[in-house]
């Protein structure tokens, strides 16, 4: 059976939808009301609304939107001994009980099987730009007034992006080429780098150490997060392996006792 979107109300901002549903349909949904789910995992046509949660994927836009969990209002979860939870509400302003939902994004399915969720959502800005420059101009851009709303690092140059209104946007074209910022870019690099194989690895610095860490790691190949400090390469220095937290230990005890899902 086909994966559905079960609630979607536009002027509460907020969509509920299956688990098993591709983030491109949901988007597709959301565009018809003028409206879009802020997160941009390079593969949305192939990323269930299941994955984006469980693997807590992104996208370059994450420097000004944030995470998936920022927008996770509530779901639904099958337990490892069958029982359903429910977690969170369908409103923007829910304080009822703990955040206990978000403890599933990016748990990779081992605490329980996501159902459905719901989501807050923002309106469609008017106009997106995308631009690129040389690496000198990062830390000119970090002490601007500009506010993009994605910075990344790849090789040889730093990608930035400009959305909102239309006189945000042109304002903020307007101080990028006095930095300059002039070369039109695309986010291309990203699928192609999502699109190698093996997977890439990660490590996260401070913002302010990011170049440095890119230098350090020598990597083949990279993405990095400017505004963020995560870097994404393969190639290059392994990270050093963390065992899991304390945390992470407990939880899984409680959600998952007898160890039936993965781990």
């Amino acid at each position: 059976m086909t994966a559905r979107i079960l609630e979607y109300h536009p002027e509460d901002m907020t969509i509920t939808a299956e688990a098993a549903l591709l983030l491109s349909d949901l988007q597709a949904e959301l565009k018809g009301g003028g409206q879009w789910l802020p997160v941009d995992p390079p593969f949305p046509e192939r990323t269930t609304i299941s994955e984006l949660l469980s693997k807590n994927l992104s996208g370059p836009r994450r420097y000004a939107f944030g995470t998936i969990r920022e927008h996770l209002l509530g779901l639904s979860a099958r337990l490892a001994d069958g029982r359903v939870i429910k977690s969170g509400g369908k409103v923007v302003k829910n304080v009822a009980g703990y955040d206990l939902h978000k403890l599933f994004v990016g748990s990779r399915d081992t605490l329980g099987t996501i159902l459905q969720a719901t989501f807050k959502v923002r309106p469609l800005p008017e106009k997106e730009v995308v631009l690129r420059a040389t690496w000198d101009v990062l830390d000119k851009v970090l002490d601007s007034d500009l506010t993009p709303v994605l910075l990344d690092l790849i090789p040889a140059h730093v990608v930035i992006g400009f959305a909102g209104t239309n006189a945000e946007v042109d304002w903020q074209i307007g101080l990028a080429r006095s930095l300059g910022i002039t070369e039109p870019a695309n986010l291309d690099y990203e699928r192609e780098f999502w699109s190698l194989e093996p997977g890439p690895q990660k490590v996260s610095v401070l913002p302010s150490r990011l170049m440095e860490a890119v230098k350090e790691i020598s990597a083949e190949s990279f993405v990095a997060r400017a505004g963020n400090g995560v870097i994404y390469y393969r190639g290059g220095k392994p990270p050093t392996a963390r065992a899991p937290d304390e945390l992470s230990t407990r939880l899984k005890s409680v959600f998952d006792p007898e160890n039936k899902l993965s781990a």
